[in-house]
């Protein structure tokens, strides 16, 4: 069994905050840029935070530069004009739309179209189905229907880099769910993606056994997906960047109560093989795990402080990340959650000292994510959203020092 450090000792975002003032210390704890924290948010007792001041301009709706990668004096690039991507989930209605019922962009073609107009060279599947009466009909989700988005893909100068799909439900693989999981691999060999997944957590307990039984399943699966040569990757949550429950005393189910500190997610990244499991980090639920799961309960009964670094796990296991969603959000501390989703670059997740952490900017392919883009009374919206939050990434530059 690995040997684990004790999260209790002040490491990394936890150290620095020993010498912050109480303001430096929320707004590490939150994620937030100091220029942006310091002009919406105000501290006080019991460390909560003022809601943001809704009328202030966004961090990136000005000064945007449309000249993919050249710095015009403005610093280095953080996102690459061919690393800049979006899941499709953000834009589904328009995936979804009727054709015969609309002049706006709707069906796979016509939405890869419009973002490619937009300025994206990258997209993530979230499933493969379309309106019915769109080019190629409702379910695309066969070998015939994924050469036909391949070739719209290529018309549009698009990449696939991945699709949050089919993982076996069963354990030990049933016959029939191995021959899908292969046929989903082929579909992505297709597409042309380097990495397939999920968009789900590997398992929704809080207990190692059941993470144990979780890595086993998808280091299995990692060694299906790799003879085919693609990276399976699993997306998170903000559950599985809380603390496993591994320690005693037991409850009447013989199950531990306490925790050694470690979280679920870096207990799965420590226990599945680096060559056959992969990860995408959705940065927003991430940032609502620093919120929510900063203490635990440790063995003795004590209540220990941890707080979250998102970047900083990227940077210790790097090439385990090959995968963002970029999704962004203002605090809120009303809602359980510290942050409510709103398109990229509108927000307050400091997304450039982010991606200046992390690094590997040639590696990492961040896709653009709001799950609240499609409204039901503005059918252009989601649209719309996409190009303002492809515009604000765009815009990212590395500060200068």
């Amino acid at each position: 069994m690995t040997s684990y450090s004790d999260p209790s000792r002040p490491t990394g975002a936890d150290a620095a905050a020993l010498t912050d003032t109480p303001d430096e210390a929320l707004r590490r704890s939150l994620g937030v840029a100091r220029r942006r924290f310091l002009s919406t948010c105000t501290a006080v007792a019991a460390g909560a935070v003022a809601a943001p001041v809704f009328g202030a301009a966004p961090a990136l709706a000005h000064g945007r530069d449309h000249d993919h990668g050249h710095e015009h004096g403005r610093g280095q690039v953080l996102v690459p004009p061919h690393k800049r991507g979006i899941i499709l989930y953000t834009v589904r209605d328009a995936t979804a739309r009727d054709p015969l019922a609309s002049d706006l962009p709707s069906g796979f073609r016509e939405v890869f179209k419009q973002l490619a107009r937009h300025g994206y060279r990258q997209v993530e599947f979230a499933g493969y189905r379309q309106h019915a009466n769109a080019p190629g009909g409702d379910n695309l989700e066969t070998v015939e229907g994924a050469k036909l988005l391949r070739r719209w893909l290529d018309e549009y100068g698009l990449r696939a880099q991945g699709n949050h799909g089919f993982i076996p439900p069963s354990w030990p693989l049933t016959a029939a769910d191995e021959d899908t999981f292969k046929k989903h691999l082929e579909i992505a060999n297709i597409l042309g993606m380097d990495h397939m997944g999920t968009g789900g957590d590997p398992t929704g307990s809080s207990y190692r056994a059941d993470w144990d039984v979780a890595a086993d399943k998808w280091n299995a699966l990692g060694e299906i997906a790799r003879r085919e040569g693609v990276k399976l990757y699993t997306h998170n949550h903000d559950s599985a960047y809380g603390f496993l429950l591994d320690r005693g005393p037991t409850d009447d189910q013989g199950r531990p109560t306490r925790s050694s500190g470690i979280r679920k997610l870096e207990y799965f990244l420590k226990i599945t093989d680096p060559k056959l499991v992969w990860l995408e980090m959705d940065i927003f639920w991430a940032h609502v795990a620093q919120y929510k799961f900063h203490t635990y309960t440790a063995p003795d009964g004590s209540t220990r402080r941890n707080v979250f670094d998102p970047a900083g796990l990227v940077t210790r296991y790097n090439k385990r990340y090959p995968l963002f969603h970029a999704k962004d959000g203002v605090v809120d501390t009303t809602n359980g959650m510290g942050w409510d989703m709103v398109p990229f670059g509108t927000g307050d997740i400091d997304y450039t000292t982010f991606f200046s952490r992390v690094g590997l900017s040639n590696y990492r392919n961040p896709m653009v994510e709001d799950d609240n883009s499609p409204s039901a009374t503005d059918p252009a919206q989601s649209l719309r959203e996409a190009k303002i939050s492809y515009d604000n990434m765009a815009a990212l530059r590395r500060r200068r020092r």
